[in-house]
């Protein structure tokens, strides 16, 4: 029996075709593991490679096998000494390597798994998958740092964009000092002179001899000159760039989310997969954030990532007190001048009567002087969803947000009913910084 398996080695010695042919054939077991792996991560290690365990069935390779009914054959069988037919062979003892036998299990049947390890670029593929994200966005994504050409000096050899006029005609001008190529200036004095000479009608012999020395120091001079040029190719300098990481700037990210008993898991998860998004695009800016969880019900209060998400706490809503108690905190520990501050704020749209004029009041006259960029979604089901035609609509807190957006052109505000709605609330982050414009 022949295995025939591709082992042609890719760039940097990958069998990148087997692996994507393997990846597709358990493509729903990986998807349902990376799902899994991105509701019990960290916001902040969700871009990282991951162990991922599959069935065995389905993942053997094709290979070719003799016929056993057919064909002509020839083999020679090992011997024994200690055995003749008719011997009776004891069975092998259980539990041992190498051997038949083989303990019972109690708990009924099992399956055999498959572990291997899923690399940051198809972990991050494969949770892109289900947000439908451009093409230009994933790869941006994707890069772990983002670099600019520093100057470095100078250099010989470069492109003519690059060449550097002032170092070049130093180096000429050095050149020509220290072998004493004839100037402009020394030329036309010594022609002058010679002219001169040769202007005379009845010169006698001492002006012949010095009209001829002077045309022999002339011609030695214009040799000279041929021979020294005024730019060298060893002149020339080019201005020198080395790529390196953009320099670090503080930034914070708060998280503000409301827990009450109408936020479900599906809710909080589809409120999870925007926070997650909203740091990777930040991550290629700054190569630290810091991050703030904030929940509220009645009462809002700053807690960890896990019983940011997790915990079970539900009560009234109030959404005011998760905007003050973020305003506490900047004043306390994150200063505008020294911080670059955004914010993710996930809600079902509910509010406790008369508050939500009180949330773009806020907004209005403190946050948003401080913010960047601050992002509302209001996560709502699929069939309300179809039902609103028009982002004027809506209950009193989008309503009142809605103002918010008009006044500030770094506050964006969408609802998503699934995965895939949650980039077009950040497309307007993406979208200024590809054409270029700071935020900083």
């Amino acid at each position: 029996m022949a295995h025939f398996i591709d082992r042609r080695l890719n760039p940097k010695d990958k069998n990148l075709g087997n692996r994507r042919r393997f990846l597709r054939r358990v493509r729903s077991a990986v998807k349902e593991a990376v799902d899994e792996s991105v509701r019990r991560r960290k916001i902040a290690d969700v871009d990282q490679q991951e162990n991922i365990s599959v069935s065995s069935e389905g993942i053997g390779e094709p290979h070719f096998q003799h016929d056993s009914k057919g064909g002509s054959r020839h083999r020679v069988l090992t011997g024994n000494k200690t055995f003749k037919a008719g011997d009776r062979l004891k069975k092998p003892p259980s539990g041992q390597d190498g051997q038949g036998g083989r303990e019972g299990a109690p708990d009924g049947e099992g399956e055999d798994e498959f572990m291997f390890v899923l690399s940051r670029d198809e972990f991050l593929s494969m949770f892109f998958e289900d947000l439908e994200l451009p093409d230009m966005v994933k790869r941006s994504l994707k890069e772990v740092a983002v670099s600019k050409p520093h100057r470095m000096g100078y250099t010989a050899a470069g492109t003519p964009a690059n060449l550097s006029v002032s170092r070049t005609m130093r180096n000429a001008f050095g050149r020509r000092l220290a072998m004493r190529r004839p100037t402009n200036t020394e030329i036309q004095v010594l022609t002058q002179q010679v002219e001169e000479l040769e202007a005379l009608e009845k010169p006698d012999a001492a002006r012949k001899a010095e009209r001829q020395l002077l045309r022999e120091q002339l011609d030695k001079m214009l040799r000279r000159r041929k021979i020294i040029p005024y730019i060298d190719p060893l002149d020339v300098r080019y201005k020198y760039f080395e790529m390196r990481p953009e320099p670090a700037a503080n930034a914070v990210m708060f998280c503000l989310m409301d827990v009450s008993a109408s936020m479900g898991e599906r809710e909080k998860s589809l409120a999870k997969q925007f926070f997650v998004l909203l740091h990777l695009f930040l991550k290629q800016r700054y190569d630290k954030i810091e991050l703030v969880f904030i929940r509220h019900t009645q009462i809002a209060a700053e807690v960890d990532e896990d019983t940011f998400f997790h915990s079970r706490q539900t009560g009234g809503t109030v959404v005011s007190s998760a905007l003050n108690e973020m305003k506490k905190i900047i004043e306390a520990r994150y200063p505008s001048a020294l911080w670059n501050i955004y914010a993710a704020q996930a809600s079902d749209g509910e509010n406790f009567s008369g508050d939500s004029q009180l949330c773009a009041d806020l907004l209005n006259s403190e946050l948003m002087k401080w913010c960047q960029y601050f992002a509302y979604t209001e996560i709502v089901d699929e069939t309300e969803a179809n039902l609103m035609n028009s982002e004027d609509n809506g209950m009193e807190l989008w309503r009142s947000y809605r103002q918010v957006a008009e006044t500030w052109p770094n506050f964006a505000m969408k609802r998503i009913a699934r995965a895939s709605d949650i980039y077009p609330v950040l497309h307007e982050l993406f979208a200024r910084k590809t054409n270029g414009v700071s935020n900083g």
